[in-house]
């Protein structure tokens, strides 16, 4: 199969096209023909060595998540067929025509794959996220990158949940934030003050979503860092605020999610759908922190 591969850590020059042997589905994974691919922050970060895997072999094949039509079935499934379309998280990598997938959900006929590619990594995180805070109903969520892949999924399931969001984001994104049904305001110089403005009683939770170096002001404005998540700051490792990073997936949890997405009931912004020729270019875009959305990647 054609896939896109590093051969060494490094930047987004790294990523070129090679040919690799089909994978085969273990017992309980299938193998679809890739119809989209997610892009995340963390591909950028195991590109480079940052956060790779221990076990890392080169030619590498990146990619945590991707959608596409059933091709092969491993041993013991039974709950979908070689031709049903799926979307999920990949073992062994997703930027590549073929990938297995591990937990996934089918797709109705209505979602697309590139939009149901931007499901698996935020939706997990989001629930995970949420569910370490113990975001409770009436309780108000300040949450940093509201607009974000992460942040606007959690800002929905927070509001579903009966919870007041506060969402920082870029003074163009203050619409779009205010349309998850959280109150917006801008990130940067005096963010604090703005939200204490808009929450006099305090914020109950924090979850940061931007790595924008919020977490001393975050903890001053929590009073402790007991109910402050980041999942990208790794300042969190020395200051005692909690860094979440291991996936917690769920088949279930993700149908959900597919279904919620699929009635509008939850939605999801893709700012470009590339080439998988252009993944360098995606990943380049993905590290600047100003994709303005998901970035999806086609075969």
């Amino acid at each position: 199969m054609k896939a896109i591969v590093i051969d060494r850590f490094g930047g987004p020059e790294e990523l070129h096209e090679a040919q690799r042997p089909d994978p085969q589905p273990a017992p309980g994974q299938v193998r679809v023909r890739v119809e989209a691919v997610g892009v995340n922050p963390a591909d950028g970060k195991a590109r480079s060595g940052l956060m790779a895997p221990p076990d890392t072999t080169f030619p590498f094949v990146l990619g945590l998540e991707a959608a596409g039509v059933v091709d092969a079935l491993g041993d013991g499934v039974t709950d979908v067929a070689v031709g049903d379309r799926v979307v999920g998280f990949a073992e062994g990598g997703a930027y590549a025509e073929l990938a297995v997938l591990s937990t996934y959900a089918v797709l109705p006929d209505a979602l697309d794959a590139t939009v149901a590619v931007s499901l698996p990594v935020a939706g997990e995180t989001s629930r995970r996220v949420l569910r370490l805070l113990g975001v409770q109903p009436g309780e108000t969520l300040l949450v940093h990158g509201a607009s974000g892949v992460v942040g606007e999924v959690a800002t929905q399931l927070a509001v579903a949940g009966g919870a007041t969001v506060i969402g920082t984001a870029s003074a163009a994104n203050q619409e779009r934030v205010a349309a998850l049904g959280a109150t917006p305001t801008t990130y940067g110089d005096g963010w604090l003050d703005r939200v204490r403005a808009l929450a006099p009683n305090g914020v109950d939770a924090v979850l940061d979503a931007s790595g924008a170096g919020v977490l001393d002001q975050s903890v001053e404005l929590l009073g402790s860092p007991d109910r402050l998540v980041t999942i990208a700051d790794p300042a969190a490792f020395t200051t005692g605020v909690t860094f979440s990073g291991t996936s917690q997936r769920s088949a279930e949890e993700l149908a959900d999610l597919v279904a919620q997405r699929a009635s509008g009931a939850v939605t999801t912004t893709i700012s470009r759908v590339l080439p998988l020729a252009e993944a360098s270019e995606a990943q380049a875009l993905s590290d600047s922190g100003r994709a303005g959305g998901k970035l999806v990647l086609v075969p």
